[in-house]
């Protein structure tokens, strides 16, 4: 049985994130993703940064996280906004083309030391004495960890309204992590 020292469930930007400083750091690492071709699918503005997030992109690159890297290997335009205005508004906002960034950041996530990517669906996260022993992925197989980090995002119980139409989803055309 493998043991692992970190498990990071979901492979959006925050799990990507997490599985990369989680192995950079020396911890042996496994990332679970319902698909490994989704790995850094940016699923609606292909951007990084901006009002809202740019504070948010320059933490992760001073940590030398990955979100910058991809975003500048993926870049179609980038700009200071409100570059008129004082610097307390001001805000970097890098537009990228969403397959060269998905294509980046699974090349960096897929070849790194340390980090192993599993293909499955979490069904459960175990517990003893009060703390994450490891999970149940969809074969019925339990990996054992000395901690679970969950990053599930909007997969986890996921709900698409559509009109007059709900049903469970997750992004566009992927499903829900339900259990």
């Amino acid at each position: 049985m493998n043991i692992y020292d970190v498990i990071v469930v979901g492979g959006g930007h925050a799990g990507c994130e997490a599985a990369h400083a989680s192995a950079r750091l020396g911890s042996k690492t496994l990332l679970i993703t319902m698909k490994i071709d989704g790995i850094g699918q940016m699923s609606c503005n292909p951007a990084i940064g901006g009002i809202g997030k740019s504070h948010l992109a320059r933490e992760v690159d001073a940590l030398d996280g990955l979100m910058c890297k991809a975003a500048d290997d993926a870049s179609l335009q980038s700009r200071v906004l409100n570059s008129s205005k004082g610097a307390a508004v001001r805000a970097t906002r890098i537009q990228t083309c969403r397959d060269e960034y998905k294509k980046a950041m699974q090349k960096h996530i897929l070849n790194h030391e340390n980090l192993t990517v599993l293909q499955s669906t979490v069904k459960s996260v175990k517990f003893s004495k009060n703390r994450a022993d490891g999970v149940v992925i969809e074969t019925g197989d339990f990996i054992k960890s000395k901690c679970v980090v969950l990053t599930a995002g909007t997969f986890l119980d996921g709900v698409i309204h559509m009109g007059e139409k709900t049903f469970s989803a997750g992004r566009s055309g992927d499903r829900a992590s339900v259990n």
